[in-house]
């Protein structure tokens, strides 16, 4: 397994991370621990999760899958051989510190919870999950709006996110701070305000990257040549939908489709992009998921790529595109399909 340094920060992380949010609804603790240890054996070092999980979010699983962690490092006594990455919930869910945005108390208070659940004395990696503000992840959104946010509220607030995860690191309770579900606008704001005031900087933003989603390839791409802020690259497969089982409106029993009661990422513009991958994974004899997880690692501001699974099958199927090298034809051919489909989403 390749390791790529997270950052600046001189920590070597595999160059897949196993992604952890199916834990604790559709994968049981057993599954979970499984899991882990399988990816461990296979050189996987970096895992990632959050409070908010299991996914879809609910009161009911709030915190689960780091419980599930928790007793996966009791049992085995294995924290120290992992890089483990969490985040702290945004706004928006009544059950998170009753549906506030990230503030400085909040991120200390998500923090204190996530030692205990994780049974750990320190998080490597510690990521806003998603901004005090309007932003483009989620939503779909077609253009940016300025007027979903109090734009005086916003670099107050990133001051004193940034604030509080200086104290945690002094603490050592964290190590390192990134974000998720960030623009480049707002990296290089925390990127400025860090080197100002001798606080912790970006080392790595956690951001949807896929066939069907690109938008790295553009302004942060730049950002993370010039700063060292690599990609963590989460839903390489588009949350399940490049796999086809979506196609034609199916929703799979058991899959997180059939729970969250639809995916956005099936619609009449994104079905012809999907068939078109499929149709060239087949045409050069590989595995569709390994295809798009093997792209995902040719990108030269990758840090790492995280996986999911619900089966130890696809576990170990995502798991070996580590071993995939795409040929000319392949990357041609995913670029020819991306230039058709540039926007399917």
């Amino acid at each position: 397994m390749k390791m790529n340094t997270l950052g600046r920060t001189g920590v070597e992380v595999s160059e897949i991370c196993l992604g952890t949010m199916t834990w604790g609804l559709q994968n049981t603790e057993a599954e979970g621990h499984a899991q882990m240890d399988y990816a461990l054996d296979a050189g996987i070092n970096f895992f990632d999760t959050a409070e908010m999980y299991a996914v879809p979010p609910s009161a009911e699983t709030y915190g689960k899958t780091e419980e599930i962690i928790g007793t996966w490092f009791k049992k085995t006594g294995n924290r120290d051989k992992i890089v483990l990455a969490s985040k702290v919930a945004g706004g928006g869910r009544p059950w998170v510190r009753e549906g506030r945005g990230v503030d400085g108390p909040g991120v200390r208070e998500a923090v204190e919870n996530s030692l205990r659940r994780l049974q750990t004395d320190r998080i490597d990696l510690y990521q806003v999950h998603w901004p005090r503000r309007g932003h483009y992840h989620f939503e779909g959104a077609w253009d940016y709006n300025p007027y979903t946010q109090d734009k005086a509220a916003v670099l107050p607030n990133i001051e004193e996110v940034l604030e509080v995860m200086g104290e945690l690191v002094t603490e050592g309770k964290i190590l390192h701070f990134g974000l998720s579900n960030e623009t480049a606008w707002g990296t290089m704001q925390y990127l400025r305000i860090a080197e100002q005031r001798g606080l912790p900087r970006v080392q790595s933003i956690q951001n949807e990257y896929n066939f069907l989603r690109r938008y790295y390839d553009l302004d942060l791409a730049e950002l993370a040549f010039h700063e060292d802020v690599g990609l963590l690259a989460y839903s390489p497969l588009a949350a399940g939908a490049l796999t086809g089982k979506y196609l034609g409106g199916a929703l799979p029993e058991g899959t997180r489709g059939a729970i969250a009661g639809g995916m956005y990422r099936n619609n009449e513009n994104t079905e012809p992009a999907i068939r078109a991958y499929m149709a060239l994974a087949e045409e050069h004899g590989l595995d569709v998921n390994q295809m798009a997880i093997a792209f995902c690692l040719t990108k030269p501001f990758m840090t790492s790529v995280i996986i999911g699974a619900t089966s130890m099958e696809q576990l170990k199927t995502d798991i070996g595109a580590a071993d995939i090298t795409l040929s000319d034809a392949v990357l041609d051919g995913i670029q020819q399909i991306f230039q058709r489909h540039a926007r399917t989403i």
